[in-house]
């Protein structure tokens, strides 16, 4: 059996390294090791997009890839879209129209929606339905959560004066 092995990435805008074993998925080691609860696991085979992480800008289910994998990388988390006491606008935009229930889901939501607000600043209904197809809700419909999307981005617009 092999020993644990180095890992060095960025997580969140910071370095880090951690050991882990070969085998070990991101997912667990984002959430028991390096305290970022906010990824979940909801089916463990990459169908419901809880676990939803950036690595280097594009969306992974961490529930599917090897930490080892992420070497090198810019991880992101829900933990690292705020900023100190001023939430994302796509955090607002959930909390203020209701885009949650449990809010066990809504990690990998926000973490997709923020892709598609990076590449898209005035995204389509019919665009966000098929960005966050991957993410599974079982407590709310979708309607909340496209409207919280669609307002984030009118958020993101006018703070930038486009």
């Amino acid at each position: 059996m092999a020993g644990k092995v180095p890992v060095q990435f960025v997580l969140n805008g910071v370095g880090a390294e951690v050991l882990c074993e070969p085998r070990q998925m991101l997912l667990e080691v984002l959430r028991e090791t390096m305290g970022c609860p906010g990824t979940k696991e909801g089916c463990g085979n990459g169908n419901c997009g809880a676990c939803t992480v950036l690595v280097d800008g594009r969306p992974i289910n961490s529930c599917l890839m090897l930490a080892v994998e992420v070497a090198g990388s810019d991880v992101s988390t829900v933990e690292g879209m705020s900023e100190p006491g001023k939430l994302h606008p796509l955090q607002t935009a959930f909390i203020e129209l209701g885009g949650f229930q449990c809010g066990f889901c809504t990690p990998g939501f926000l973490m997709n929606a923020r892709v598609l607000l990076a590449e898209t600043q005035t995204p389509t209904e019919a665009q966000i339905r098929h960005r966050l197809a991957g993410n599974l809700c079982r407590c709310t419909g979708y309607d909340k959560i496209v409207k919280a999307v669609q307002a984030a981005a009118a958020a993101l617009r006018e703070s930038t004066g486009e």
